[in-house]
């Protein structure tokens, strides 16, 4: 559809609620922390339980000072919370939203894997013809 300002009202989107520029910034942080492999793979793992530093470390395959690293940044971020108990620190998800946010992002990467290329490919030139339909099956 395409819209011919006519007269002074506004175009549909400016109708809409659009975020505030604060909210966008907070909102695209949270798709920044999940959009490192690395990062993505301790929320799997903080989806399951709350683990301590050094349990996230062996199951990852990594250093101590790398996990903690990338914990720091997810817990500015809002996306973990940490609890100490004497010398150990432990992680989980901050809360059911990160969770959430999570498992919807995963539902959606495997329902693309099993789709068959063919279909893909007929989504993707859909799409390229204007189809803005976020349900389609």
């Amino acid at each position: 559809m395409t819209y011919e300002n006519t007269s002074a009202e506004q175009p549909p989107a400016a109708q809409h609620d659009i975020l505030t520029q604060g909210v966008a910034e907070e909102l695209a942080g949270v798709f920044r922390a999940l959009a490192d492999p690395t990062r993505v793979r301790i929320v799997s793992a903080l989806a399951e339980t709350e683990l301590s530093v050094s349990a996230l470390a062996e199951a990852l395959g990594m250093t101590l000072s790398a996990v903690s690293h990338q914990l720091s940044l997810l817990r500015e971020l809002c996306v973990v919370q940490a609890r100490r108990e004497g010398r150990q620190v432990y992680y989980c998800l901050d809360d059911e939203h990160v969770y959430s946010l999570y498992r919807q992002a995963l539902e959606h990467v495997s329902h693309g894997r099993r789709q068959a290329p063919s279909v893909r490919r007929m989504r993707s030139a859909h799409r390229a013809h204007g189809c803005q339909n976020g349900n389609e099956q």
